[in-house]
């Protein structure tokens, strides 16, 4: 089919104002959030159901038309955008954005793929319940990226990543067949688990149109403590204790070095040091529970300084107000921002080898290319690090940047080593694609690609990501 006829049967589906053709209007579609992979496509669709994501699908495989799915584009791997490889569509679910139901007596909520992440934690909590899933996009990520990319973000260490979040799912299949699994279930015996394929395959093996979410008990108490600690390792030895003394309490421990904290005081107006003396690493640690905050407040004093008393931290500022909490993780989230320009990664290794992980790694840059400044932050508690690599010198930097692959090579390697991933939470999309064959076993390769073929025989899900 001609791409004119194309467009017009994409039209009569979705009606002519949701067929984007004009570079003004695609160009946001068609570049990624760091602006690293840009490409055309035919068109932008922009479908408000899923019958009509369905019937844009046939359509597309009739006429051998690949689909990328989008939901907000904040993804960090070019997996959300075309690669201009062959004929392709972006198929947009910004439109579908529905909270279809929230029942919380079952502790369920069920939102369409289009649902901006921040509304659903904001439904969840005017239901007086929790959604955990929170990341620093999530004013305006969608939560079938969200899904399609199985998001880590900050409470990982309570409540894990975004397939444990999940019960249920619904998803339109590459030949437009709907898929409907959106049961609320927390026991179902009856085979394979089906969601579990689409959740983390990035597109690749259909489009997730709506989820089944968990809801949780919302924490009436919360507390917040910045905290010094002399190395990696001592955040470790103190991530232990305080899960000793606290348990599940702790919701999210993140590690954040002083270079990191240094570009957000330059960087971000209006940002403050919590702590006089400068250290060179800190946690953030996030205490969540019931009962009131003032007795929450005590625990967390009496375990930090048990902890002080041991010498696993140096020094600590513990949050006494919420405006306070919120000043304490404006500097943490706004990390990426302060450092946008540098060679990242996503990486995790078991817990306890994290600080092995920085060291080796660290040392290994550093000896390649002499004058490397390492950014490394992130949540520790369920071993991912985000460890970045830039130079002094701004102009320094640009060319390291376009030596990202002998990086990435040495800080892989490491991670191999360590017997770690080289994609922690951003998945591989077109970025880490080819990379990922140097590092997984061909066997699971071989079955991932099985089940690529047997669910999109004609390879029409999201082309060039992540196999």
């Amino acid at each position: 089919m001609p791409q004119a006829r194309l467009l017009t049967r994409l039209a009569e589906i979705v009606g002519a104002d949701q067929v984007l053709t004009e570079a003004q209007d695609t160009a946001p579609y068609f570049t990624d959030w760091r602006r690293q992979y840009r490409a055309e496509a035919e068109c932008v669709v922009r479908p408000s159901s899923t019958g009509e994501v369905s019937a844009v699908l046939k359509a597309c495989v009739e006429e051998r038309v690949a689909v990328v799915p989008q939901s907000g584009n904040t993804g960090l791997c070019g997996g959300s955008v075309p690669t201009g490889v062959k004929r392709e569509i972006v198929l947009s679910l910004a439109r579908m954005n529905r909270i279809r139901a929230l029942d919380p007596l079952n502790d369920t909520l069920t939102a369409e793929a289009g649902c901006v992440l921040a509304d659903i934690q904001r439904a969840a909590d005017e239901a007086q319940r929790l959604f955990p899933l929170s990341l620093g996009a999530e004013g305006s990520c969608m939560i079938g990226g969200n899904l399609s990319t199985n998001a880590g973000g900050v409470n990982v260490l309570r409540y894990g990543n975004a397939r444990e979040q999940v019960l249920g799912l619904e998803v339109v299949l590459p030949d437009g067949r709907v898929w409907d699994g959106l049961r609320g279930l927390r026991k179902d015996n009856t085979g394979y688990d089906l969601k579990q394929l689409f959740i983390g395959a990035e597109g690749t093996l259909g489009v997730i149109t709506a989820a089944v979410l968990k809801l949780y008990a919302k924490p009436s108490a919360g507390a917040a403590a910045w905290i010094a600690v002399a190395s990696p390792a001592r955040a470790v030895e103190l991530l232990s204790l305080l899960r000793e003394r606290l348990g599940d309490r702790v919701t999210a421990f993140e590690l954040v070095s002083r270079a990191c904290l240094d570009a957000v005081l330059e960087h971000v107006p209006g940002s403050r040091d919590p702590l006089s003396t400068p250290h060179p690493w800190y946690v953030l640690a996030q205490l969540a529970d019931s009962g009131d905050s003032a007795a929450l407040a005590a625990l967390a004093e009496q375990a930090l300084l048990e902890c002080a008393e041991r010498g696993t931290l140096k020094d600590v500022a513990l949050a006494h107000s919420q405006a306070q909490a919120q000043a304490l993780w404006k500097l943490r989230e706004s990390i990426p921002e302060a450092q946008f320009r540098n060679v990242k990664h996503d990486v995790s290794v078991p817990v306890s080898r994290v600080p092995e992980l920085i060291e080796r790694a660290s040392t290994a840059l550093e000896a390649a290319f002499p004058g490397a400044r390492i950014f490394a932050f992130g949540h520790i508690g369920d071993g991912n690090v985000h460890f970045n690599v830039g130079m002094s010198d701004p102009a320094a930097t640009e060319v390291l940047i376009l030596d990202q692959c002998a990086v990435n090579r040495v800080v892989y390697e490491v991670v191999d080593a360590l017997g770690g991933s080289i994609s922690a939470e951003h998945g591989l999309g077109q970025l880490k694609r080819e990379e990922i064959r140097r590092h997984k076993p061909s066997l699971e390769l071989e079955l991932m690609r099985s089940l690529k073929d047997a669910v999109d025989p004609l390879g029409l899900m999201n082309p060039g990501k992540v196999l």
